[in-house]
């Protein structure tokens, strides 16, 4: 028997029996950890109607109150980061400073979330007509929806959950059903930094407690992250069902390396950023355009330092730790099959390298491949794995047609010592986050995290300034207060005077 993993509505666990679960893995071991209750449509509606409730006085509460909650929210995880490190650890594989960083980049946005009273202040205009003022307030939407992917169980429920509760919002999140523990871990976080029962509750589970969660009339917004075809139907259905949406798709990373650029830092960043996590990042760099005549010397220093990293269980001093299921590491390994079969060549070829870890693990080590086309389907692809494809080019122009010719808008980067190129190619790039020497362009929280093209479906950014305006709908009041020179019934269109 493993452990169940719960339901966690109106501040509690649920204590389902569930008719359908799931199985957990340590994908270091790829032994079972735990099973996973999945949510039927009677589930959600109770998580959702604990969220109405809750949200009818959380909207009420004053910011200094939400503030309060979200600074002791702060103090609590700051404090505890370690153990959500390895719970992120035990389930999803990556190395336990992965993790920790995880966890880091994630207290940044409940960080800004913290400035809610500033963050919410609307407009007032005294006077905008003869003794007519008008303001603006910022209120909140209802109940959020917040789905999110197994890559980043905790980092990415902390991109919406702050600010959709500082926003008076209430939330239902459904996690990854792969790794959902991070989720339950949150919520007793929440539950003891104060935060009333039912503003924040958990569904775990699969396709069937998406679907409710789209489909539920009580849940007016909808914020996703996950590959590109789910992304298109998550947007599609949640609109068609009235609600606002932001659904944050797929990538396919390029990296442009200029011959002036500094070759040492270039391949650093691409075995960083290539292999962190075992590629398992929307952010991951998974194509390096070299531009000529940099490119034999960038892939034999991008392979040299492949052969230093040391792949294994992450709870020990590995680079790099496994894949998220055996499933998932098989699909990737594919693409080593595929890749050869379409005339790239193998630089390095990560299958059936030692590792330092069980044998039963999801293991895949890094995998080189040079002169990649972009018919192939490793370069056209989202792998989602350590596989990291060189396409080279003749010039900068070649290059930057590469990189907008793809579909995908998420992230990008230009390694070079010229400003003038790289200011041209942050004007000139089709992506929505871009970096100069800077490999993984993740904005920082007092900015949004965004793509371009399939990359995004919606107009919203996550989190951020763009988060505030998700959460929240604009009303504009108009005021007069009455006098004796009112001026009597006038059936003309309001002028302004």
């Amino acid at each position: 028997m493993t452990e169940l993993i719960d339901h966690w509505i109106a501040g509690a666990p649920a204590g389902a029996t569930p008719e359908r679960t799931g199985a957990v893995f340590n994908p270091a071991t790829g032994e079972r950890t735990g099973t996973v209750a999945y949510a039927d449509g009677s589930d959600v509606d109770s998580a959702v109607s604990a969220a109405v409730a809750a949200q009818r006085e959380w909207k009420r509460a004053s910011l200094a109150k939400r503030s309060s909650v979200l600074f002791a929210f702060r103090e609590l995880l700051n404090a505890r980061a370690g153990e959500l490190a390895e719970i992120v650890t035990a389930e999803h594989g990556k190395v336990l400073s992965d993790a920790a960083g995880e966890v880091q980049r994630g207290l940044e946005n409940v960080e800004y979330a913290c400035g809610i009273p500033n963050l919410l202040q609307g407009g007032f205009s005294e006077n905008a007509s003869t003794s007519v003022d008008v303001h603006s307030t910022r209120q909140p939407v209802g109940v959020v929806g917040v789905i999110s992917p197994f890559n980043f169980p905790a980092m990415v429920p902390l991109w919406f959950v702050p600010n959709a509760i500082a926003c008076g919002n209430s939330v239902v999140l459904k996690p990854s059903e792969k790794d959902p523990s991070a989720a339950l871990f949150l919520a007793r976080l929440w539950k003891e930094a104060g935060l009333p029962d039912g503003v924040f509750n958990v569904v775990q589970g699969d396709k069937v407690a998406v679907d409710a969660l789209l489909e539920h009339r009580d849940v007016k917004a909808i914020s996703f992250v996950g590959s590109t075809p789910i992304a298109r139907y998550v947007y599609e259905t949640g609109t068609v069902h009235g609600k606002r949406v932001q659904a944050l798709g797929g990538a396919k990373n390029h990296m442009v390396v200029l011959p002036d650029a500094d070759l040492d830092l270039a391949a650093d960043a691409a075995v960083s950023a290539g292999f962190g996590s075992a590629g398992e990042r929307c952010m991951a760099v998974s194509a390096v355009v070299a531009v000529d005549p940099v490119g034999d010397e960038l892939v034999a220093k991008i392979a040299e330092r492949m052969g230093k990293l040391q792949v294994g269980d992450g709870r020990r001093s590995c680079d790099m730790g496994p894949l998220v299921t055996a499933a998932h590491r098989d699909r990737v390994a594919s693409y080593v099959d595929a890749g050869l079969a379409a005339g790239a060549e193998l630089v390095v070829d990560g299958r059936g390298i030692e590792v330092d870890g069980a044998e039963g693990g999801f293991w895949l080590g890094p995998t080189l491949f040079d002169h990649v086309q972009p018919g192939m389907s490793i370069y056209a692809d989202e792998i989602f794995g350590p596989v990291l494809s060189v396409l080279r080019a003749l010039t900068y122009d070649a290059a930057l047609e590469v990189v907008n010719s793809s579909p995908y808008g998420n992230g990008t980067a230009i390694f070079t010592e010229n400003g003038g190129a790289a200011r041209r190619f942050g004007e000139e790039v089709e992506v929505g986050m871009v970096g100069v020497n800077v490999p993984i362009p993740v904005p920082v929280a007092q900015f949004s995290f965004g793509g371009w093209k399939d990359s995004l479906f919606g107009d919203s950014h996550a989190y951020g300034p763009d988060g505030i305006r998700f959460f929240t709908r604009t009303k504009v009041i108009t005021t007069r207060w009455p006098d004796p020179s009112h001026g009597g019934v006038n059936l003309g269109f309001p002028q302004n005077s």
